[in-house]
């Protein structure tokens, strides 16, 4: 689905930045206890802006299929990321909406794999898996790493489902990250801020720029 996103994204000026840095996707977070939190108002204006130029990936947490669906289509979102405990019968009742289904990691993602099995069972697969960094404090956005080596053996037992790695990326670790795990992309939101919330330009280039350079170093575009 995407190579590189920005989740996060606040207002207008963020996603421009998004666009001139080259990035694929950016990530409208509606979870209200985010601080990336953004208004449904403010993201359709976002989202109509960019139209064409990012994917739009909605970001949701234990939210009602019911309200992803509505909010989806006032947004005008092109997926929907969900980053709680949804099961599996919510990406299949989403359908035909493209869902990428976050999991938090802690030393393994058996739990992941055991997912993914339900969900064939229900042949309801996700667009995408988006692979994070646990933590007690929230569902994501913490800014934490993971061990790369569990995300890069889950790879291998899961070669046909596209995997984006999450968790504590900047410009100064991207490159290590794609090198040791090969995802089919990367998402970052605290890494390229410059204050918590606050998205910086410079960094926004940077990680756009060495996260490209090192898929194609990799073969991977």
């Amino acid at each position: 689905m995407f190579r590189v996103k920005i989740c996060g994204i606040k207002d207008l000026e963020g996603a421009e930045m998004c666009v001139a840095a080259g990035a694929d996707a950016i990530g409208l977070n509606f979870y209200p206890q985010s601080r990336r939190c953004v208004a449904a108002d403010t993201a359709r204006r976002i989202s109509r802006a960019v139209s064409g130029q990012l994917l739009r990936v909605g970001v949701f947490v234990s939210c009602p299929v019911e309200e992803v669906r509505e909010l989806a289509a006032f947004v005008g979102l092109d997926a929907v990321q969900l980053h709680g405990d949804e099961p599996p019968q919510d990406v299949a009742a989403l359908r035909p909406l493209r869902v990428v289904k976050a999991f938090r990691v802690r030393d393994s993602c058996q739990s992941v794999q055991d997912y993914l099995a339900r969900c064939r069972e229900l042949a309801a697969l996700p667009a995408m898996i988006l692979l994070d960094a646990w933590s007690p404090d929230a569902p994501g956005g913490t800014g934490k790493t993971f061990e790369w080596s569990a995300a890069a053996e889950f790879l291998r037992h899961e070669p046909d489902i596209p995997v984006a790695l999450a968790g504590g990326l900047r410009p100064t670790n991207v490159a290590q990250a794609i090198r040791t795990v090969r995802p089919w992309g990367v998402d970052t939101a605290g890494g390229v801020e410059s204050s918590p919330g606050e998205k910086s330009p410079r960094l926004i280039a940077a990680f756009v720029e060495t996260a490209r350079t090192t898929f194609r170093e990799c073969g991977m575009l």
